[in-house]
């Protein structure tokens, strides 16, 4: 799953309580002026741009897998990039705030650590002057449930398209069952505005069907297409090539024709002129420019053959006598 959640980071003092939730992570006990803490908010139950959301019991579920978490940087894999820990969560549910479906907005809340270091001085400061503010969590859920027909949008049951209106109302994924933990990182550009995830155990739904390509193709959306349907765009490609290259040969030719008969009907004509005249044509304007230059022409220099045959002769000149 790949989305970004922009929060701004609400730093905090360190209280007693706190100490007591970091130091279960440490190997030696720190003191409130050795570390540096800061909430952010890590995910929410609003659609994001993604056309997907958490619902609260995921977000209740993914409470506790954050829980001793590290953070770093663009889910950079590397430990040399982790900055930060999670030691507490919580989840939140907003009095005054609803969410585009309805519900009461609800966000999942963590509080982070990171040690006063001299490396990490102006990562401190970046966050203090709200520069570094953006983050994304890297996490997996079983679950990518519809919400028009409430299948799973994986399965063949579920035949909806999200972003695309079905009876008046927006199809969006509704995740569900969390099943892990990864990272946090602080991210440049969010997915979400307000909140975001990184689903990167997400299968992204895969479309079969030429109609259901059309549809998303249309709306300049991203896909995963099947083998089958690959085969099918390319069978599809292949013809319309060489139909494509047929075409352009028959125009040739109708060009040809065109400005064969227009020098015969009118002498003088810039041939030029006329090429650049059946660009503008589509193939039935052609063929009857075509056709109207040859008329001309025929009036002008008769068109059939200078040699005719010459007509059989029936008459029977074997004779014989009985």
């Amino acid at each position: 799953m790949d989305k970004s959640f922009e929060s701004a980071p609400d730093v905090q003092e360190v209280t007693e309580n706190d100490l007591a939730l970091i130091n279960r992570f440490t190997r030696k006990e720190l003191k409130a002026e050795d570390v540096f803490t800061f909430n952010v908010i890590l995910c929410d139950n609003e659609i994001d741009r993604d056309g997907e959301r958490f619902d609260t019991l995921a977000l209740e579920r993914l409470k506790n897998m954050f829980v001793g978490i590290t953070g770093i940087f663009d889910h950079s894999h590397s430990g040399k990039n982790q900055t930060a820990r999670i030691f507490k969560t919580e989840v939140v549910k907003s009095a005054d705030r609803s969410t585009s479906f309805g519900e009461a907005y609800t966000y999942l809340k963590a509080t982070a650590y990171m040690p006063r270091t001299e490396h990490n001085k102006n990562l401190i400061a970046e966050i203090d002057a709200g520069i570094k503010k953006e983050v994304s969590v890297c996490c997996s859920v079983k679950s990518y449930i519809c919400s028009v027909c409430g299948n799973d949008m994986r399965s063949e049951k579920c035949n909806h398209i999200k972003g695309v209106e079905y009876s008046g109302k927006i199809c969006h994924c509704i995740l569900k069952d969390p099943a892990d933990a990864y990272e946090w990182s602080f991210v440049a550009v969010p997915a979400q505005v307000g909140a975001g995830v990184v689903k990167n155990h997400h299968k992204q739904k895969v479309t079969k069907t030429f109609s259901e390509f059309q549809k998303i193709a249309h709306k300049g959306n991203e896909m995963v297409i099947s083998s089958a349907l690959s085969k099918e765009l390319g069978e599809r490609i292949a013809h319309l090539e060489k139909a494509a290259a047929e075409g352009e040969a028959y125009r040739k030719m109708l060009t040809d024709e065109t400005v064969k008969f227009a020098a015969l009907a009118l002498k003088g004509v810039d041939v030029a002129t006329v090429q650049d005249m059946c660009k503008g044509l589509d193939i039935e304007r052609l063929k009857k420019l075509r056709d109207s230059f040859m008329e001309r022409a025929g009036k002008v220099i008769p068109l059939a053959p200078q040699l005719k045959p010459a007509e059989a002769n029936h008459t029977n000149n074997n004779q014989f006598v009985l």
